[in-house]
């Protein structure tokens, strides 16, 4: 049974399942999710926890089957804990998970939690998977993204009974504080908290926020994408002084760009050659939100802008290897910020 995070709660204020999984990357929102199904489970009589996590290919999941098999048969109530940093359980492990599946059904004297990063589709199809998903409940956690951003923090002030002040400075007041926390939840969460401890309940001015959330936002280069493909030229600036901030390798950077800008030759090349637009992006591997982007973008881009793109792509991969060019500066980050800033009017071009 796959069950999205938003609907955790109301699920368990249903009923409590024998298995449950939490897969994705949100450490916060793994916690939380972990938090929830442990406080339902202790008000059910589930008193003890056992906690194993599975590290290196000698794991010993035997001592896992026989905590579960013991605790049915003479133990109280117990959650057990099962933690695969890796996401790779192994060959033993995935025919353990499917022992630990199966032996859930009908099972009330063992809560088992398993937690798992962010899987791949390969691995959600594997028989283990698949098994934990057909004796239990699975849960998908989605990153926050930064559209979602403003309305999260919105939602998490109000869990505390404080909010902005309504209309657009309101609104200006979560941006703000989005991009100051945008990649970071976990710190995002911190930073709400603190509101709480500074200001009474009510009513937060733009002035408070500004002055009380610090700059916590983490950036990563391959989200930097969506910030170009969507022309929003400030956000790519404060993404690209961040990905510098944090030590990011200029190389990487330059491969993110250029690989959009390679991307939109070899689409515009299918439809030059009389494909439509949806085969063209399904040749070249365009899905998703960047899908969406090159739906926009692409239909009014010019060949001649492409090319110039691609030039200017060949002459910044010099700069960041070292090399000198007399159209461009020597430092790698401000060429890489010029040539971010051209995809962007590129892009805004519609």
């Amino acid at each position: 049974m796959q069950l999205g995070f938003p609907a955790l709660a109301g699920h368990l204020q249903k009923s409590l399942k024998s298995l449950y999984t939490l897969h994705g990357d949100e450490a916060l929102l793994q916690l939380e999710g972990a938090d929830a199904i442990r406080a339902t489970a202790r008000a059910a009589g589930y008193s003890e926890r056992s906690s194993f996590t599975v590290q290196g290919a000698h794991f010993d999941w035997a001592e896992v089957l026989n905590v579960g098999q013991s605790m049915g048969l003479f133990g109280d109530k117990q959650i057990i804990e099962i933690r695969i940093p890796t996401g790779k359980p192994g060959k033993e492990g995935s025919a353990a998970l499917q022992r630990i599946a199966e032996a859930s059904k009908d099972n009330d004297a063992v809560l088992t939690l398993i937690s798992l990063p962010r899987l791949d589709k390969a691995t959600q199809s594997s028989a283990w998977f698949a098994a934990l998903d057909s004796f239990g409940v699975t849960i998908k956690i989605d990153p926050v993204e930064r559209g979602a951003l403003p309305q999260w923090i919105a939602q998490r002030l109000n869990l505390q009974n404080q909010r902005v002040q309504a209309g657009a400075e309101g609104q200006h007041a979560l941006q703000f504080f989005a991009d100051r926390v945008e990649g970071n939840l976990l710190a995002a969460h911190q930073e709400v908290q603190k509101l709480a401890l500074l200001y009474p309940e009510g009513e937060l001015t733009l002035a408070q926020i500004e002055s009380a959330v610090m700059n916590v936002a983490r950036y990563d280069v391959f989200k930097l994408s969506d910030a170009v493909l969507a022309g929003k030229a400030e956000r790519t600036q404060r993404m690209l002084d961040g990905l510098q901030a944090e030590g990011e390798a200029a190389v990487l950077v330059h491969w993110a760009l250029a690989e959009d800008i390679r991307a939109m030759k070899r689409v515009m090349d299918s439809m030059r050659a009389g494909r439509p637009l949806a085969m063209a992006l399904r040749e070249n591997r365009i899905w998703g939100a960047k899908e969406k982007q090159f739906e926009r973008i692409m239909p009014h881009v010019q060949p001649s802008a492409v090319s110039k793109l691609l030039q200017a792509a060949h002459q910044v991969d010099g700069v960041v290897k070292g090399l000198k060019h007399a159209d461009w500066p020597s430092d790698p980050w401000q060429a890489l910020h010029r040539l971010a800033q051209m995809v962007v009017r590129v892009c805004l071009r519609d």
